[in-house]
């Protein structure tokens, strides 16, 4: 079921994308009275599961969701059409038009990519709004997770800057994001009243970014440890835990807090131990047993409990203006990203996946929020991808209308067929390469 979830998402998702994108190189060429040949949903390699024909166009649905084509009339493209390429340019063909017009068809598909990308971000913020912490709110510091004790954090350490940029907000994920984009290479915290520098090692961002420790942060909020709910016959429930309990020790060792106390459960696993708790302004001892994943049974109350957690709401207009800046705030990462690798900062096999890693990103619970979220990130990227200068992308077309706009000679055809064969071999074999990282990660 889980992976049904997911997949589903994913499918819903490109196939917005992939529709929005065609139809970006679709409209423009009609404008322009281009013949488009077919319009797919997917790719119909061999057959199809749906179509039908409506005026010049083939309208469908291919078997493969790998994306999605139109097939304009007179264009050097994935369907290497070599027949019609042979005769003499007609009127409704691509190449019969003047440059212009074919690099705004062509530039459709990625402008309705960022267009629709800073509207899902906008409307994300405009409906839900965005909540946060104040860093200065978090009080108890923080609870410093495996690669943060790397760095040389320690629990209930206060974050005040990394790489100098002032933390303001409570957000352990864009801390993570400077230190692998930005190359912060130092932090600065607030430990026992003193400020401290520390220095993020080369091998933090590595680490990092290796695909294991996706999701993972160096740091987390540091809790108090207040009973919230008492999970029914468990073993929380039979020592008579009770909602509001405070929890302060195990077998005489203080654990105030959330972290203090998962740590030293998970050495006592089906151990019995003496839990001490503050109820009523009486503090009490009392039996328990661990079972063999380190649990009572019982939750604790959140942040919320203890922290004030704010929202923005957002107009119409900044919402937007925050969707631009976003958008385009990803892209520049994904290009800074792209260089790392490139540089060998970053391993390819560690930030590269298939739509299988990308599918397992919506997770298995449908969220609207994280749906629209990921359909944004997805747009921005795909957007991205395509207008790199790689023959068979639309970028690839643009690089060579660019090339004949300035020197006012086309390319032959045979090098715009060779280009794009060249292009397409190199596409399968990183779709290839990617696939089969994914499928070595899973086995």
């Amino acid at each position: 079921m889980d992976v049904l979830i997911m997949a589903t998402q994913l499918i819903v998702s490109l196939s917005i994308l992939v529709i929005l994108h065609e139809c970006g190189h679709f409209f423009p060429a009609r404008w322009f009275q281009t013949r488009v040949e077919k319009f797919y949903l997917f790719f119909d390699a061999g057959f199809s599961l749906l179509k039908f024909k409506r005026g010049d166009t083939e309208y469908g649905i291919g078997w493969l969701p790998l994306g999605g084509y139109v097939k304009i009339s007179g264009m050097i493209d994935e369907s290497f059409d070599k027949e019609q390429m042979a005769g003499p340019p007609q009127p409704w063909e691509f190449r019969s038009k003047p440059a212009w017009q074919r690099l705004i068809i062509m530039l459709g598909g990625v402008t309705v990519n960022f267009i629709l990308a800073i509207i899902l971000f906008a409307g994300i913020l405009l409906y839900w709004g965005e909540s946060y912490m104040s860093n200065q709110d978090a009080t108890y510091g923080i609870s410093v997770e495996k690669l943060g004790y790397e760095v040389g954090l320690k629990d209930g350490d206060k974050i005040l800057s990394v790489g100098g940029y002032a933390v303001e907000k409570f957000d352990p994920y864009e801390v993570s994001r400077r230190i692998i984009i930005e190359g912060a290479t130092t932090m600065q915290v607030m430990r026992d009243g003193r400020k401290i520098s520390l220095t993020v090692a080369d091998s933090t961002m590595k680490a990092l970014t290796k695909y294991e420790n996706r999701g993972e942060v160096l740091y987390r909020l540091r809790l108090p440890l207040t009973v919230g709910k008492v999970a029914p016959e468990m073993e929380a429930e039979r020592m008579g835990l009770r909602v509001e309990d405070r929890i302060i020790g195990i077998n005489g060792k203080s654990a105030y807090f959330f972290d203090e106390f998962t740590k030293e459960a998970q050495r006592l696993k089906n151990q019995k131990s003496e839990i001490s708790i503050i109820r009523d302004n009486d503090t009490l001892t009392m039996a328990a047993r661990f079972d063999s994943l380190g649990r009572l049974g019982f939750i604790p109350y959140g942040p919320d409990r203890y922290f004030t957690v704010s929202t923005m709401d957002y107009t119409v207009g900044t919402a937007l203006r925050e969707g631009v800046l976003r958008t385009f705030g990803f892209i520049s990462d994904q290009m800074k990203a792209f260089g790392k690798m490139f540089s060998g900062k970053i391993k390819a096999s560690d930030s590269l996946g298939s739509f299988i890693s990308i599918g397992k990103m919506y997770g298995n619970t449908w969220d609207w929020r994280r749906f629209w979220s990921m359909t944004a990130m997805l747009s921005a990227l795909l957007g991205f991808l395509n207008i790199l200068p790689i023959p068979i992308l639309d970028g690839g077309h643009v690089m060579f209308l660019l090339w004949e706009v300035i020197t006012g000679r086309k390319p032959s055809e045979k090098v715009m067929e060779y280009s794009t064969m060249a292009g397409f071999v190199l596409m399968i074999c990183l779709m290839i390469y990617a696939v089969g990282i994914d499928i070595f990660r899973h086995i």
